[in-house]
């Protein structure tokens, strides 16, 4: 069960090494098996993403890709409560990431020079996402979405098949309300390579995201710069901060709630109260014990979960940027005081009643965040992770003389002569 510790300057970052550590206990077999999945579908193409669909899913379909006739129709099939409810999330997550489009801009200087910046969407993505028991179909809007807005030209989507061969519903019916363009039945590091490279089926992407197992996340990261990706994700976590005034209940609801995800998963509280913490250990015992998932959730808060007492609410800010959590909960008195100090974490929750999944169906800001510590220089997926940037540059002639000697000093000063000659040439007859 949960471990309770008392921050004293040592014990808590021992405890917080620990489960930084977690990330390394993935079989480096991993790696070795990816990356020969990854260099046979470069080298056979369809044929071996076939064997592996088979081998890997227990069954290829004769056609990869689903119609647009049965995309359609799973959403004039499904419940219209259900439709409407994700209907409404993509309303939340529309208008959110509506906020973060770039425009282009041209910058017009007084004596001609011409400055700017071309903003534009991708040419194609492919998003990768999970089928079975790990099927989310709320992924599907949070990487669609801002892709559209963004002005991606096609969204590729590929997910594994059931053991009946066909896609699962849900998946389809997010796909069908995001407006993604193909959908194709194979999942995998197989169908991760076949995105990056292309096959005879499956055509060649810019940038691949979404979420996956460990072999997905792999194919990811060995094929990064082959393809661009979103991030390299790590197993989930959440960080809860409280002090007295926070509601044990509410805590263990919030900590078990991301540690169903996965056994690796991270669900860690601090509190400035001896007395919620014991509450809220108590709290998860008697509700895990009614929850489907009791033993992935076990696993998680014996390996990597903690209960931590911190001596001041300046500590807890001080351990949270620290740990740099995907999710971070502010659950105080005056949440909102906390805003400015807290500058390491994926999404911020605050208050008692914004509870973590919130953000991951409906809230509207991106529930793909970064994990493992890596909030400190890394984003949440928005609508800049779908766009290219381009710069371009006019000078006329008199403006290239102005600043002639300034450029031909920087260049020579780098032992770059050709450089400064291309400079010179177009002033000097006898230059090169």
């Amino acid at each position: 069960m949960m471990r309770l510790t008392y921050a004293n300057g040592k014990d808590e970052y021992e405890l917080l090494g620990q489960l930084r550590d977690r990330g390394e206990a993935v079989d480096k077999k991993v790696s070795e098996a990816v990356a020969g999945i990854i260099g046979d579908v470069r080298a056979r193409g369809d044929e071996a993403l076939r064997e592996y669909t088979a081998r890997f899913d227990g069954y290829c379909p004769e056609d990869l890709e689903v119609s647009r006739d049965e995309i359609n129709d799973a959403l004039s099939s499904a419940d219209p409560e259900y439709v409407q409810a994700l209907l409404s999330a993509q309303e939340n997550i529309t208008e959110f990431h509506t906020r973060q489009k770039r425009q282009s801009f041209v910058d017009m200087k007084a004596n001609g020079v011409i400055l700017g910046q071309r903003v534009r969407g991708l040419h194609r993505v492919g998003l990768y996402v999970p089928g079975g028991t790990a099927a989310y179909p709320s992924s599907v809007l949070m990487n669609a979405i801002p892709a559209k807005i963004a002005g991606v030209g096609e969204i590729v989507m590929v997910t594994p098949p059931g053991r009946d061969g066909k896609p699962n519903p849900d998946i389809l019916l997010a796909a069908a309300i995001c407006g993604v363009d193909r959908v194709f039945l194979v999942g995998g590091a197989q169908a991760v390579a076949a995105l990056a490279f292309g096959t005879g089926t499956v055509p060649r992407v810019d940038k691949i995201v979404g979420p996956g197992n460990i072999y997905v996340a792999t194919a990811k990261k060995l094929l990064y710069g082959t393809v661009d990706i979103d991030m390299i994700a790590g197993p989930s976590e959440i960080l809860v901060m409280a002090d007295r005034s926070a509601n044990p209940r509410y805590l263990a609801a919030d900590l078990l709630s991301q540690a169903e995800h996965d056994p690796l998963a991270s669900a860690i509280l601090l509190t400035t109260d001896e007395g919620i913490a014991k509450e809220t250990i108590a709290e998860l015992g008697r509700q895990k014990a009614a929850l489907s998932r009791e033993a992935i959730i076990d696993q998680s808060l014996s390996g990597y979960g903690a209960v931590i007492v911190c001596r001041s609410c300046s500590e807890m800010v001080e351990l949270a940027n620290l740990i740099a959590p995907e999710h971070l909960e502010v659950v105080c008195e005056n949440p909102m005081e906390y805003v400015g100090k807290l500058d390491n974490a994926g999404s911020i929750f605050l208050g008692q009643y914004a509870p973590e999944p919130l953000g991951d169906y409906f809230a509207g800001p991106n529930h793909v965040l970064p994990t493992s510590g890596t909030a400190r220089f890394f984003s949440p997926l928005s609508v800049d992770s779908f766009v290219k940037r381009s710069s371009f540059i006019y000078y006329t002639r008199e403006a290239l003389e102005e600043a002639r000697e300034d450029i031909v000093r920087i260049a020579n000063s780098e032992g770059l002569s050709a450089h400064a000659n291309s400079i010179t040439v177009r002033f000097d007859e006898q230059a090169l």
